[in-house]
């Protein structure tokens, strides 16, 4: 049987009042810690370096970590048998909670009927053209009420928590208008508070042109200028501002405009950048410093080197290539030599649905070559780079964020070699245990 526990608060106390913690996970088989000795985010080899320790054990106290060590060491320094919440994790892997920081949850509708536009050979800007994709999302997330956005995040993100999710960027971009953009980014901010899960809210209003500035995207740049970015700066809505960079779609020159003027109020950088085909998208990535940049498929060697040079973050999304049924992924091996700190995300988007980071590290490896060292790492410690948070989480350390998964499987190389189910067993958020898949209870 499934359990799904949601609360809405969570203590945030920085300091400990007691050592006496409130919940152990023991005879972890791995516990993968991914501390900070080897940096943060990961580059070159030391995305292979997991800090990996054997009948490891963690307590936690309140939401934060007070303890990493051997399960020995554990009782020897705790009185075990007064601790609440033991978990016993006798030949199973744990490791940190994973950090998808590419979404897109908040819309209405579904697009299912485009999979077979695909099937008959129709590409993304096919589809778009034709009134579907991103168009399509558009119409029914502006007749959706807000209530109906926060209903739909809501469902979307206790899946995602199922599978170990344990922190989510998300973006806007399906409103195009001032009002619908606030809309969302208010959706995300209801949820934000209402689910265990932290949420970081990202401005996208410039995903596509919408139809009613169909070849005016211009005019629909100053409008996102002028008063979409200053409105949602001033009701504190964002983090970050994002650009779909893209041919037919974002010119460079306009993905810069935006981006300056999120800058100067106070939005940090991304972009989504040469998914379809090279646009220079890389190099323009590193000229704006953008913190992480999405997709890659298609990015020249130039601008990859200048992304290694000023550490912008690859962040690498093989469920598009996968839902588009392209040949081309992202060239995650070539990063990796160039030294780009990658990360990988799911994407998620009624064009690419899933709400599962097992799915994507399975990907990664099938389909970019990743180990599976490497691709835990992206969904882990380089993820959280991806979003800035990498002091509160991503590596179990002491101090930081109680966040973390057990899983059914005894090691870490399990999570891609066993694909298309849930391996995870237990997924603690905050110090609290959130979901029990434990079918054995």
């Amino acid at each position: 049987m499934i359990k799904l526990f949601v609360t809405s608060t969570y203590s945030k106390k920085e300091v400990f009042t007691s050592v006496d913690p409130d919940l152990v996970v023991y005879n972890c088989n791995e516990l993968v810690t991914m501390n900070s000795k080897y940096g943060a985010p990961r580059l070159y080899g030391d995305m292979s370096k997991l800090a990996i320790i054997n009948d490891g054990a963690v307590a936690i106290k309140d939401d934060r970590i007070i303890f990493i060590g051997t399960t020995d060491e554990l009782i020897s320094k705790f009185e075990f048998g007064k601790i609440s919440i033991k978990i016993d994790a006798t030949n199973k892997l744990v490791t940190p909670g994973f950090i998808d920081p590419h979404t897109h949850i908040i819309f209405d509708g579904t697009r299912e009927n485009e999979l077979s536009m695909k099937l008959e050979g129709k590409t993304y800007i096919d589809i778009l053209k034709a009134g579907g994709g991103i168009l399509k999302t558009v119409h029914k997330t502006r007749q959706a009420p807000l209530e109906k956005l926060v209903e739909n995040g809501k469902k979307i993100l206790d899946r995602m928590m199922l599978y170990g999710t344990t922190t989510v960027e998300t973006k806007s971009g399906y409103g195009l208008t001032t009002e619908s953009e606030i809309k969302q980014l208010r959706a995300i901010k209801i949820l934000n508070k209402q689910h265990p899960l932290d949420i970081i809210p990202t401005f996208l209003g410039a995903h596509t042109i919408p139809p009613e500035y169909k070849d005016k995207s211009d005019d629909y740049v100053r409008l996102i200028i002028s008063e979409m970015i200053p409105k949602i700066a001033k009701e504190n809505l964002a983090e970050y501002c994002d650009v779909f960079c893209e041919e037919g779609i974002f010119t460079r020159k306009q993905t810069k405009k935006v981006l300056k003027t999120a800058i100067r109020y106070g939005l940090k950088p991304q972009i989504h950048i040469d998914e379809i085909v090279d646009t220079n998208g890389a190099l323009l990535a590193s000229e704006i410093k953008a913190i992480q940049t999405g997709h890659l498929l298609k990015s020249n060697d130039e601008g990859l080197k200048a992304m290694a040079e000023t550490g912008v973050i690859a962040t690498l999304l093989p469920g598009t290539p996968f839902c588009l049924m392209l040949d081309d992924y992202a060239p995650a091996r070539k990063m990796i030599e160039l030294g780009i700190p990658i990360a990988l995300a799911t994407d998620l988007n009624p064009n690419c649905w899933t709400e599962s980071m097992q799915m994507i590290i399975a990907l990664a490896c099938y389909h970019m070559k990743l180990s599976p060292a490497e691709a835990l790492t992206a969904a882990t410690i380089n993820s959280a780079c991806a979003v800035q948070r990498q002091d509160e989480i991503g590596s179990l350390e002491i101090g930081k964020k109680a966040d973390l998964i057990v899983f059914d499987v005894p090691n870490h190389q399990f999570l891609p070699y066993h694909f298309g189910v849930n391996l995870a067993l237990k997924v603690i958020k905050n110090g609290k245990i959130v979901v029990d898949n434990d079918f054995s209870t």
